[in-house]
């Protein structure tokens, strides 16, 4: 069994900063692909940021120079930072990872259980 926990959500002004962090643990053979979504109230599910295996990074256009997405692979961990935050940068955010388990061999996708950041003065 795999499982993915976040930590580091809550409450900050317009214009300061949170990081985001989610570690991976269970039966791992590897952690491939690790990305951050974000879904606001009467909102869809939306892509943040996704990093491989290799830590090349792709980013949303809305968080571009503002969002860092890292990750360590021995530790089995991926974090976003993220600076200059907007009220509309207000959702739940959700860790994402495709893992090849030890049982299956075959990557699947797993997800955290949300955290929630918002934005506010």
């Amino acid at each position: 069994q795999v499982q993915l926990v976040e930590s580091g959500g809550g409450l900050v002004q317009p214009g300061g900063s949170l990081t985001l962090s989610c570690a991976a643990s269970g039966s791992i053979f590897r952690v491939n692909n690790m990305g951050w979504y974000r879904q606001a109230p009467g909102s869809q599910r939306e892509l943040v940021a996704t990093i491989t295996r290799g830590s090349r990074q792709s980013y949303a256009d809305s968080v571009k120079g503002r969002f860092t997405i890292s990750r360590d692979n021995a530790k089995n961990t991926v974090h976003l930072q993220m600076n200059s935050l907007k009220p509309e940068d207000t959702a739940v955010y959700y860790c994402n990872a495709d893992i090849t388990t030890i049982a299956t061999n075959r990557g699947d996708p797993y997800w955290g259980q949300g955290t929630q950041v918002t934005v506010s003065s």
